[in-house]
């Protein structure tokens, strides 16, 4: 009997790790829709007064992800989901390419219940972070470091930290801008919304490699290049 009841406390928490998981996906996003919400994160995340070490990253920055709704369930055992797109980023020119669309998952683990929805900016910092997003998929903190991201007025502080990591992470959460540690966080792109969006199937790379020109990200441009005018450097 003890080895039965051992069994349902063990079982209960794994279905609902998997009811998690599996509920997760269905806040599904079109191409489109994606777009819009990446303006509001990044007008929301512009607006606060201790943005300007983010816009220093960015501003030197090989690309940008941006995850409008990070969706994170937890019942003791968690599981967290989000959907999103990557832009590159040529910092000699100010240039933009892309979108790629893509997705992250991930787990917690700990004493936690409830439902909680974070916007999500990640600054990449070099060639090395970049090249990982033109594959299929890869594990951040394992395939990939990545820091949460340093926050304040500092211009020089950006200059001496962006070395030392190839992604930064930052968060909007209720209204707070803070730093934000994604470690095991898994990120695979999303074929389905690529194909959705330019008409064909092209893998990352070659996604990547075109000028983000269409009207539809227009809007999502505009407010990069005046977040990266916030930029102390």
């Amino acid at each position: 009997m003890r080895r039965s009841h051992g069994t349902k406390v063990i079982v209960v928490p794994l279905l609902l790790f998997v009811l998690i998981l599996s509920a997760l996906p269905a806040f599904s996003a079109t191409p489109n829709e994606r777009i819009t919400q990446s303006v509001g994160v990044i007008r929301d995340m512009s607006s606060q007064d201790d943005v300007e070490t983010m816009a220093d990253l960015v501003k030197s920055a090989k690309g940008v992800v941006i995850i409008p709704k990070y969706i994170k369930a937890a019942f003791g055992i968690g599981g967290a989901y989000g959907e999103g797109l990557i832009l590159r980023h040529d910092p000699a020119s100010g240039k933009w390419y892309g979108p790629s669309f893509l997705n992250i998952t991930g787990a917690s683990f700990g004493i936690q219940i409830g439902i909680q929805s974070t916007a999500l900016l990640l600054v990449i910092t070099n060639d090395r972070g970049m090249e990982r997003f033109y594959g299929d998929k890869f594990k951040l903190g394992a395939d990939i470091d990545i820091a949460a991201g340093p926050v304040g007025r500092s211009a020089g502080a950006a200059t001496d930290i962006n070395l030392k990591a190839s992604i930064y992470s930052y968060s909007m959460s209720k209204g707070l801008f803070a730093g934000l540690s994604l470690s095991g966080a898994l990120m695979s792109s999303d074929d389905d919304a690529n194909s959705s969006y330019w008409g064909s199937r092209y893998n990352p790379r070659d996604i990547l490699n075109k000028r983000a020109s269409a009207g539809q990200i227009q809007p999502l441009l505009s407010v990069l290049n005046n977040l990266v005018k916030k930029s102390g450097k």
